[in-house]
């Protein structure tokens, strides 16, 4: 049995995909992000750096201890080598899949966020900052198309990393992030499409609906924006 530590965000829904398609046995445990549940000590416990998602596997490979993950990334990779799927065995392989599992980390992540932040949470409209995020997000989501020309997934297979970078891609579209005309990326449409229609993801995206933060109060802006400086 996996503990995951989970709240509707594109970040939580890596995990459940992931979960769901390797098949293996998990609780979902909430996190409700805003409300404050990520500065807990029990969570912080887990992930030190109050960031959901996090796991707790309770019966690893080594056959000790629970061993807990935090970083979504990292949970990806645990996984697939836990169970020897969602990532190739060879060397070529896996570093295909690395690299891109580290380009949604360090770039479709921070930046769809950042656009996200500006342009739907600010009290300020920033045009800059709007201006500076969206273009980026298009950058990015053209670099994902002209990748996906010539394949059906970014690293040969299916694989996590193209669970990493989904959540954050359906997200914009879905919600007219940034993306102003889906159709201006056919392949990206395309991988969008095969992959949601995969029934491991389908039960992924149908999984706690009530785990999402809708009201934006002044209690959640303190949790969700604020900076909460740890002793």
């Amino acid at each position: 049995m996996i503990d995951l530590y989970y709240w509707q965000t594109p970040n939580g829904r890596k995990i459940t995909i992931v979960l769901e398609e390797l098949e293996l046995p998990y609780k979902v445990i909430a996190v409700n992000i805003g409300r404050g549940d990520q500065f807990k000590p029990e969570f912080l416990a887990i992930s030190p750096n109050n960031r959901m998602p996090a796991i707790v596997d309770r019966a690893p490979a080594d056959g000790g201890p629970p061993i807990s993950v935090f970083e979504s990334g990292a949970i990806l990779l645990y996984l697939a080598d836990k169970t020897d799927k969602l990532i190739p065995a060879d060397i070529r392989g896996r570093n295909e899949v690395v690299q891109w599992l580290m380009w949604q980390m360090a770039g479709v992540g921070p930046r769809f966020g950042q656009a996200s932040d500006f342009t739907m949470y600010g009290k300020e409209k920033l045009p800059y900052a709007i201006d500076r995020y969206v273009n980026e997000v298009k950058r990015l989501v053209g670099v994902l198309d002209v990748r996906l020309a010539d394949r059906e997934f970014v690293a040969g297979a299916y694989s996590i990393a193209d669970i990493a970078i989904y959540p954050w891609v359906r997200s914009a579209f879905e919600r007219a992030v940034s993306i102003t005309d889906p159709t201006a990326y056919p392949h990206v449409s395309r991988w969008l499409a095969a992959i949601g229609a995969r029934p491991a993801v389908v039960r992924a995206y149908a999984i706690s609906p009530e785990m999402v933060s809708t009201a934006l109060d002044d209690e959640a802006r303190k949790y969700l924006f604020g900076v909460r400086p740890r002793s």
